[in-house]
């Protein structure tokens, strides 16, 4: 009986050690894919209670790659749940997400906030799997293999969303008044 206390808890210390550094990463990709942060919190822990019941199946190589993928898999779970397939509308609350301005003087600050929220805009109008790669490459710092796996497509599949959606918020960015840089 001691013995099997033992197993238990080793393996919930493990699976701590290799999800807890990852949370902030896990919540940004569901507060992306989501865009709201009670859904997102909702999703995160849907994911972490996978995360633990799933542990055993765990191999160990990239626990950031592994918990994104149940992340990833729980926001698709939850979406036909809701049968909530079509694009989600909630907003994006600037003034809860936007960080410490660093002194800077009103009118640099106002431009700077201004630009944040069209990128912001832009980011949010991608289509789904164009975000999810966009999300996974950029604000994530993932490889393409790591994101082929946690998407569960080809890396081709992942350059290709991952160019579209470079190109689509360039012509968002282009059409709103940012002007193109050579």
């Amino acid at each position: 009986m001691l013995g099997k206390v033992r197993d238990v808890l080793f393996r919930q210390n493990r699976c701590e050690q290799a999800v807890l550094p990852h949370l902030d990463a896990a919540y940004d990709l569901a507060r992306w894919l989501t865009r709201s942060d009670q859904e997102a919190e909702e999703i995160v822990q849907t994911a972490c209670l996978r995360a633990v019941q799933f542990f055993d199946g765990f191999q160990g190589t990239n626990p950031r790659a592994w918990l994104l993928a149940i992340v990833r898999n729980s926001f698709y779970s939850w979406l036909q749940q809701k049968n909530r397939l079509q694009e989600l509308t909630a907003p994006y609350d600037e003034e809860v997400h936007a960080a410490e301005s660093g002194g800077a003087d009103p009118e640099t600050e106002l431009l700077r906030q201004a630009d944040a929220r069209l990128l912001r805009q832009a980011f949010e109008a991608l289509p789904l799997p164009f975000r999810e790669v966009m999300v996974l490459r950029e604000l994530e710092g993932m490889s393409y293999k790591e994101i082929a796996t946690i998407a569960g497509i080809p890396i081709g599949t992942v350059m290709s969303r991952l160019a579209r959606a470079r190109r689509q918020l360039q012509e968002f960015l282009i059409a709103h008044g940012i002007k193109r840089t050579p």
